[in-house]
């Protein structure tokens, strides 16, 4: 289904994330007031305000119901610009993308002229139930409820038709949608297809609290070589567990009462915070910073000034287009945005690894201890090729793979995510380790004339 030919009016709260370590204590004040401002927005119980609205078509919430479904539907201070000369062509109603498209090549053909009119979809309230009011009381304000069984499991949006021209509609219109166990009696409120997310993020949850001891262990037992990147390290694995964690609450808690109850405020605070660190991780290690130099350059602290604004923007983007769903009123420009800016985001932290490389081999011609600096750290090539291809499976792969896969294995995308953030964590950490004899930074003479020798071969090798 086009999310922009369908988009709909939403009173959803433009949310921000928490602190950066070089934004200024302003800034942080701003973004944790979006936050709690937002903090009831992000639930399965969806809650949508319509103002003089008169497109044809407007969506609100898609759900992946099993075969003991239910929509419950609640629309108050529901008003019209004018009376409708027939109250059938409006109403509420399910459907599936696919029957979405017969819809349309129906309305086309001319077989219907409402989407209400045709037997694709699962009606969930036709307003010819409402007492019809008379010229005088047009502009009263109505309510109802409903109640609707599904039993054919699918992914369903549900939408609203009004297919009086120039009819302007107001109302607010809650949606709650679960699945229902009979056995248990516990209602599910989230997607078919997430309902198992709440426990793979605790499992990813335990998993980094394990890569944390064991980092903890390896920077203990090599105290004497352990630079400050190695901490900063360890900062990033922390900030990771407490953002799992905090999602793994989210998610349970929505499933269970289909409110998120505050856990989304923390979790795109740690979300924030471990998008930046993981970020300025990549660009200190290309720079070679604790490791090969105890400063940055300017140009290397300039692409951390890029970097840090523009992942703040990213965030606050990916809030908006996690509250708002599919449907939102500026769900597409907002995706655009976050689109752009992670690019450009990736891009730019790779400039640092290829300057250290194109250095040390600029140095290496010149300075003998720069020709073994060239050999030894071989690492800054591979890790050039991590860094490309970890980016590219979370922002090609993964997408590729939401996009293919059955609503009913919605999970399988985070999983992946989280598998190819997990391999990188592990590289990354098992690459750059503290050693007392580290075979990338031990210098000695032998060495040394090894690698002057192996230089010069590839140079003749080049030529």
């Amino acid at each position: 289904m086009s999310s922009q030919s369908l988009k709909s009016i939403r009173s959803v709260s433009v949310a921000g994330r928490s602190s950066t370590v070089m934004a200024s204590s302003s800034f942080i004040s701003t973004l944790l007031l979006i936050l709690l401002i937002a903090q009831t927005s992000l639930a399965e119980i969806r809650h949508t305000e319509i103002r003089s609205d008169s497109r044809a078509t407007i969506p609100f919430d898609e759900f992946g119901f099993t075969h003991s479904g239910r929509l419950n539907l609640t629309v108050t201070n529901l008003s019209f610009s004018k009376t409708p000369p027939d109250f059938s062509l409006l109403g509420f109603y399910l459907c599936t993308r696919d029957s979405w498209a017969r819809v349309l090549e129906q309305i086309q053909d001319g077989d219907i002229q409402c989407p209400l009119q045709s037997e694709h979809i699962k009606p969930v309230y036709k307003f010819t139930e409402l007492q019809q009011p008379d010229n005088n009381d047009r502009a009263k304000t109505r309510s109802f409820d409903t109640s609707v069984k599904v039993s054919d499991p699918n992914l369903f949006t549900l939408l609203f038709s009004n297919c009086v021209p120039d009819l302007e509609v107001s109302m607010d219109v809650q949606s709650v949608m679960y699945n229902y166990n009979p056995k248990t009696g516990q209602l599910y409120y989230l997607s078919a297809g997430k309902a198992s997310l709440p426990t793979i993020y605790f499992l990813f949850f335990l998993v980094y609290l394990v890569l944390g001891a064991v980092w903890i262990y390896t920077l203990y037992a090599n105290r004497l070589t352990v630079y400050r990147i190695h901490f900063f390290m360890l900062t990033v694995v922390i900030l990771k567990a407490l953002n799992l964690i905090c999602e793994s609450e989210d998610k349970s808690y929505i499933e269970r009462t289909g409110t998120a109850h505050g856990w989304d405020v923390v979790f795109y605070v740690f979300s924030f915070l471990k998008g930046i660190t993981l970020f300025t991780l990549i660009v200190l290690i290309g720079t070679g910073w604790s490791f090969l130099k105890p400063y940055l350059q300017d140009k290397e602290k300039k692409v951390l000034m890029i970097v840090i604004p523009l992942q703040v923007v990213a965030n606050v983007a990916q809030v908006v287009i996690d509250e708002s769903g599919p449907f939102g009123e500026f769900y597409d420009t907002w995706k655009k945005v976050f689109l752009l800016v992670d690019i450009v985001c990736c891009c730019a932290v790779l400039f640092p690894i290829v300057w250290s490389i194109k250095n040390l081999r600029e140095a290496a011609k010149t300075d003998g201890k720069a020709a073994v600096n060239l050999m030894k750290l071989t690492l800054f090539r591979q890790y050039y090729i991590i860094v490309i291809s970890y980016i590219y499976f979370t922002r090609v792969v993964v997408y590729a793979l939401e996009t293919i896969t059955s609503y009913k294995f919605q999970w399988t995308g985070p999983v992946a995510a989280e598998l190819a953030t997990l391999a990188f964590y592990v590289f990354t950490g098992y690459t750059f380790r503290p050693k007392v004899h580290n075979p990338y930074f031990a210098i000695d003479d032998e060495e040394e004339e090894a690698a002057a020798e192996a230089l010069k071969l590839e140079d003749e090798f080049e030529l």
